[in-house]
């Protein structure tokens, strides 16, 4: 099974660069996309559809912002949509699909904002979700977050560590809470396979960075610790244009 994720940074704009042709080489089974910025009731029946996929939206209540679409060959078993918080789902950042015991979260994390104001909503976020998955772990169950964290783990997760300190999504109390869901039962699947690979999945438009490659590794698969065996490998897809971020893809043994 192979599961790609992507913040589209607006799902028009990407459709108007043509930005999903890579889609059938890839194949994935599941397509999970962030920061859609879109209503169905802005598209069409047809811009809505990548390939024969079917799909799930789950996008903000304010229009152009945020939001998530995930879509799929085979239907999972159960769909749900937000935490059951109005102050998170009304933002439409989170989709769960259940495969069995599986569950797989496909997750736009909020930003810290200008000048760091929103932090405090990004940090209750991370720990509603914490919360929740504790409570999935201690029923056996296996997980997979994917999507856009919002924060670079450690130094060698963005090109210019020491400059970016005090700027939201380097900050200390964003990054510790990385290593709390990894001391919750979750490992970085990218990094356990390539451990000092100095790879990149979101570049700002400016000053030519991606050319430079000068980015921040903010999209992530965390999975649970009992699942990594199943793990073949996660493949950046750095070449792929579009958005400001790419693809990441998971690839799970059958």
């Amino acid at each position: 099974m192979k599961i790609t994720t992507w913040n589209v940074n607006g799902y028009r704009a990407a459709l108007n660069k043509d930005a999903f042709t890579w889609v059938p080489e890839i194949d994935p089974d599941i397509l999970c996309l962030q920061e859609i910025k879109v209503h169905l009731d802005q598209i069409t029946e047809d811009q809505a559809t990548i390939n024969s996929y079917q799909s799930v939206w789950n996008p903000a209540e304010r229009k152009g912002y945020s939001g998530t679409a995930s879509f799929y060959k085979s239907a999972p078993e159960e769909i749900e949509k937000g935490f059951g918080v109005e102050e998170f789902d009304n933002e439409g950042r989170v989709i769960r699909f259940r495969m069995g015991d599986l569950y797989l979260y496909n997750i736009y994390f909020p930003n810290g904002g200008q000048e760091n104001k929103r932090v405090p909503f990004k940090l209750d976020f991370y720990a509603k979700l914490l919360e929740i998955c504790d409570d999935l772990h201690q029923q056996g169950k296996k997980m997979i977050i994917t999507g856009d964290f919002n924060t670079a783990h450690k130094e060698i997760d963005l090109a210019n560590p020491k400059s970016n300190e005090k700027n939201t999504g380097f900050l200390p109390e964003e990054r510790v809470w990385i290593d709390k869901y990894l001391e919750h039962g979750f490992v970085d699947a990218f990094r356990v396979l390539h451990p000092e690979e100095e790879v990149y999945t979101w570049w700002t438009y400016r000053f030519s960075s991606r050319e430079r490659n000068v980015g921040w590794r903010l999209d992530y698969f965390l999975v649970s610790d009992d699942l990594m065996p199943r793990v073949e490998d996660v493949v950046v897809h750095s070449e792929i244009m579009g958005s400001d971020h790419c693809p990441v893809s998971l690839i799970l043994k059958d």
